[in-house]
């Protein structure tokens, strides 16, 4: 078997075993951070399994015709490599309208995600600006304050990166609710989170038809808002936070794309959370395990990675 078909398999291995597995491990939110970690490892090890084969394949069948015959025997014998020594015309056209395959379909899922990307970056810099010439500062309140009816909370990412509260949130929170709100989207702000959701976005909007994208990107924002909820909660309270969340949780409009907004995500999971934090031993017992298939993918990955380098050695 060679390594290019190795790595699409342990690829597709990932892509079918990762969601239930971690869902499983962190639908609880006990250890959030590691949680996401473990998702983004879980993604980023069968994206890069797919392009290395990708690569690989393109490079095979690009390069094949320009082996002498001897050194393609050496290879074929230790990478198994079912592709035939002897071809004639249409073998040889056989190989390179695969090579082109395998390089165009790469080539255009590539450019579609960074379009995607672009153009959700290009949307959420706009409505920042808007919000920055429409909205108003109000004394004490560590945010753009946008007049409308709708109670929302959210961060916008960007230069300068920005907080936006509504007028109708700032008269349904407490001063207490609205410190543990804005704290909770400094949280974002200062993890970088925004960004890390918006590439999730990009790919799981470019392959729809796989569970680990799509499933991927919604469990790590759901664990990202956790996160800010636990630096909100470790700086004003947890009763604080959740009121702030139960005071906005009905809004009837989404915040924009690009922006992470306090009450747009798992509201009812998150307020479990912070009415039943979870126990000391069960944090324990998910971070062993969390840190065991993080441990896992990179090994896996790496294994196939360097029988690759040392079969490539003697190609």
């Amino acid at each position: 078997m060679s390594p290019a078909i190795a790595l699409v398999l342990y690829g597709s291995a990932v892509a079918t075993l990762g969601p239930p597995v971690l869902r499983g491990l962190t639908h609880r939110g006990s250890a959030p951070r590691l949680g996401a970690i473990a998702w983004g490892v879980a993604i980023g090890a069968a994206l890069a399994a797919w392009v290395v084969a990708a690569i690989m394949l393109t490079t095979e069948f690009a390069t094949y015709w320009g082996h002498p015959k001897e050194a393609l025997r050496v290879c074929f014998a230790i990478l198994w490599v079912p592709i035939h020594v002897r071809g004639g015309a249409a073998g040889q056209a056989i190989t390179f309208a695969v090579a082109a395959l395998v390089a165009t379909a790469t080539f255009a899922l590539v450019a579609r995600a960074v379009g995607v990307g672009m153009s959700m970056g290009r949307r959420t810099r706009a409505h920042a600006r808007a919000v920055r010439l429409v909205g108003r500062r109000v004394p004490g309140v560590g945010a753009v304050v946008l007049d409308s009816p709708e109670r929302q909370a959210y961060c916008l990412p960007g230069r300068p990166d920005t907080i936006v509260v509504t007028s109708a949130a700032l008269a349904a929170l407490t001063t207490d609710q609205l410190a543990a709100v804005l704290a909770h989207e400094r949280a974002h702000l200062s993890g970088r989170h925004a960004p890390m959701t918006a590439a999730l976005s990009a790919i799981a909007t470019t392959l729809p038809g796989l569970r680990l994208m799509t499933v991927g990107a919604a469990e790590i924002t759901r664990l990202l808002e956790m996160c800010a909820d636990d630096r909100a909660a470790e700086a004003h309270g947890s009763l604080p936070l959740l009121g702030g969340l139960l005071a906005i949780v009905g809004i009837a409009e989404p915040a924009p794309p690009g922006a992470l907004a306090v009450a747009g995500t798992a509201v009812l999971a998150r307020a479990e959370r912070l009415v039943d934090p979870v126990g000391t031993v069960r944090r324990a017992t998910t971070c062993t395990a969390l840190v065991g298939v993080i441990a896992m993918l990179v090994t896996g990955l790496a294994l196939v990675a360097a029988t690759f380098g040392v079969a490539a050695l003697f190609c």
